[in-house]
């Protein structure tokens, strides 16, 4: 029996939705439901265009796996508004044996009202305070949770980090990755990044209208059109701009 497993080995579907409705309408999610997903040891990243339902999966499993859905871990629940689709009640997550069972949800969407709920509710047990993450920019701020809360083996689901990070702190972000991989961890990631989705061994799932399959950097459609517009920025400016 294989004890070196990551924290979540497979997702199934243990129930049907309505396949006429949201989010079964996504073709990625109805394929996930229909044949399941394997994740693999280390990072995975989906990688799509919006509405491609990269982030309905990872919130869902995150979801599915105990965490918080507006960020942050199973014991500090939060809510402001539920918005989560209800794929994450039809799930079942295959966990490993052996893997540890904490994780962490960074969404960069709802992470405003994840600083406010530890601002109101301090843990009193905690080796040292929370920092004041809304005295610090978008992007310090997570950059602080990077450093805080990616501290130890786990699950770690994130949608779209790259969305308060430069350049320069999205490779340091690479960086924690791979510690956090090499410490035992396993990281599922939705992300517009090529400069993330380059991360060396990673897997990558492509999102699109036809489901998801496993592809390489090079093949990304995001990386293809990135690399032509770098080149010739008016090749694509020119047909949205009069």
């Amino acid at each position: 029996m294989d004890f070196d497993q990551p924290p979540v080995v497979r997702v199934d579907a243990e129930q049907r939705l309505d396949p006429d409705a949201w989010p079964m309408t996504v073709p990625a999610v109805a394929q996930v439901v229909r044949e399941g997903l394997v994740l693999p040891k280390g990072v995975t990243f989906l990688v799509g265009e919006n509405g491609s339902g990269k982030s309905t999966l990872v919130e869902a499993i995150a979801v599915a796996f105990g965490l918080s859905p507006e960020g942050g871990t199973a014991q500090g629940r939060h809510s402001t508004r539920e918005t989560e689709s209800p794929l994450h009640t039809a799930l079942r997550l295959q966990r490993g044996i052996g893997a540890p069972r904490w994780g962490f949800f960074l969404r960069a969407e709802t992470m405003h009202g994840w600083y406010s709920f530890l601002e109101n509710n301090p843990n009193p047990w905690a080796r040292q305070p929370d920092s004041a993450y809304h005295e610090m920019s978008h992007g310090e701020s997570f950059l602080e949770v990077l450093r805080t809360r990616f501290d130890s083996p786990g699950f770690y689901c994130l949608d779209e980090p790259e969305a308060a990070l430069s350049f320069s702190s999205t490779l340091g972000l690479i960086s924690v990755l791979d510690r956090v991989v090499s410490e035992g961890g396993q990281v599922l990631c939705a992300t517009h990044s090529p400069v993330l989705a380059a991360m060396p061994g990673a897997t990558i799932l492509e999102v699109s209208d036809a489901g998801l399959h496993r592809t390489t950097w090079a093949e990304l459609e995001l990386v293809q059109h990135w690399r032509r517009y770098l080149d010739d920025p008016q090749r694509y400016l020119r047909h949205v701009l009069d």
